[in-house]
């Protein structure tokens, strides 16, 4: 996994445990979930947006805030980056139809 992930993993984990008025993200896991959700949605449209305006370096920043937010997502539900990669990994060599008509099975 890559350095960053790992190291936001472990700050995005303590601040779990800190004051809503001490960091943004101690304040997201305060107000709960739907504000978490909001905030994605924010940033995927976001990133939409910079995409059909063909602004690369737009593009690179909302995504990076999308993923930021998903992180804080997959912490608060006590999941990490590497569970997202291991699921990666497993559909690494299938083909997108393969997987897709592997979950309708399950």
């Amino acid at each position: 996994m890559s350095d960053i992930l790992q190291q936001l993993a472990e700050v995005l984990e303590a601040r779990k445990s800190a004051a809503p008025d001490s960091s943004y993200v101690a304040s997201l896991y305060s107000q709960g979930l739907d504000a978490i959700l909001k905030k994605i949605g924010e940033e995927a449209t976001e990133t939409v947006l910079a995409a059909k305006d063909g602004d690369k370096a737009q593009i690179v920043y909302e995504t990076a805030d999308l993923w930021f937010h998903t992180l804080v997502l997959l912490a608060q539900q006590g999941l990490g980056p590497e569970d997202v990669l291991t699921e990666l990994d497993r559909r690494f060599g299938l083909s997108g139809l393969e997987e897709k008509a592997g979950r309708n099975k399950s």
